[in-house]
């Protein structure tokens, strides 16, 4: 494997997106992950981010990681990936055991991988603005391979629905060491941050799978061992029992609070400008994109040799949601 294509990409897409559910249900009453979602009529979120994805890392190397319990909605919505690609966990318990898992698998296909994990259910105005700064996270991560790099974004406002990252001293390479993670502000103390030059915390990022094996075993202890025997043992029967029964027992734990935040030394900051960036977290979040849009969006986004030529529109439109929700008050 040479040493260009060692860069994996990872789409985070298992949540549940609980917050937006008053916004994603189907024409039955369900409601459907964000992430399967789209945001005014076209492809999914999950789709934008996999091309986000195949923009920095080879297409047998872009990755998603799905709950089983979303099955209906992810085979039709990731039917382009292979279907090795697609690591399924027997149910959602939490970022910290997704990103264990995919770093076992990616390890597993490539000792020396470095991965990047992207969030499936964001939504960016401005992709290519973004996309430069993926390739400085790849670029700065071939060059510090020891820590855990981390995209923030230059806040548009001073929202205290987000998560801020407060910059420290730049580091040799060009990035911002972490001073702090601020979550959720209240409005006060995020127009402080925003004037200080906070960035808001895109949940992008990267490190070496060694790096974040490394970490994972410190914060997780034992699990990380378990969950490479229980994968071992389905490897060799075929079945995903061991797996499904590991997971019925683990606790659940969020990556960024458990396993980045506790290791402030181990992580950089790189920044992207403001492109228009959204968590899509809530319905206010929903209608103030909506608010920023073009009157007339371009469609879907595709790109010669792109991963995905014609995707599918979303199972939901949260614009024809949102104003269906406006009209009946």
């Amino acid at each position: 494997m040479s040493r260009a294509s060692r860069t994996w990409a990872v789409v985070l897409a298992a949540g549940e997106g609980t917050r937006l559910a008053s916004l994603t249900r189907d024409a039955a009453g369900n409601p459907v992950p964000k992430q399967f979602c789209s945001l005014n009529g076209g492809s999914a979120l999950v789709q934008e981010a996999l091309q986000r994805a195949r923009r920095i890392a080879p297409r047998a190397q872009v990755c998603a990681i799905v709950a089983q319990q979303h099955s209906r909605y992810w085979r039709k919505a990731l039917h382009d990936l292979p279907r090795r690609n697609i690591i399924v966990q027997p149910q959602n318990r939490g970022t910290a055991h997704g990103v264990l898992l995919c770093v076992l698998a990616v390890l597993e296909r490539d000792p020396l991988a470095r991965i990047v994990f992207l969030p499936a259910d964001h939504f960016v105005l401005d992709e290519s603005a973004l996309a430069r700064a993926l390739c400085d996270l790849t670029v700065h991560l071939r060059h510090s391979p020891d820590g855990v790099t981390l995209i923030g974004i230059e806040p548009e406002e001073a929202d205290p629905e987000l998560g801020y990252i407060v910059p420290g001293r730049t580091l040799s390479d060009g990035s911002r060491s972490v001073a702090r993670f601020v979550e959720k502000p209240p409005a006060s103390v995020a127009r402080e941050l925003l004037n200080g030059k906070a960035l808001w915390n895109s949940f992008i990022f990267a490190a070496t799978a060694s790096t974040l094996l490394g970490l994972l075993r410190r914060h997780l202890g034992p699990i990380v061992e378990d969950m490479a025997t229980a994968l071992a043992r389905d490897s060799q029967s075929g079945e995903s029992t061991a797996l499904t029964e590991l997971y019925e027992r683990l606790p659940t734990v969020d990556f960024s609070r458990a396993v980045v935040q506790p290791a402030p030394q181990a992580l950089r900051v790189i920044t992207a400008p403001a492109c228009g960036w959204n968590d899509l977290g809530t319905p206010h979040r929903v209608a103030d994109t909506l608010r920023r849009l073009p009157d007339n969006p371009l469609p879907p986004r595709t790109e010669p040799g792109s991963l995905y030529h014609m995707p599918a529109p979303g199972l939901v439109n949260l614009a024809a949601q949102h104003a269906r929700m406006a009209r009946a008050g």
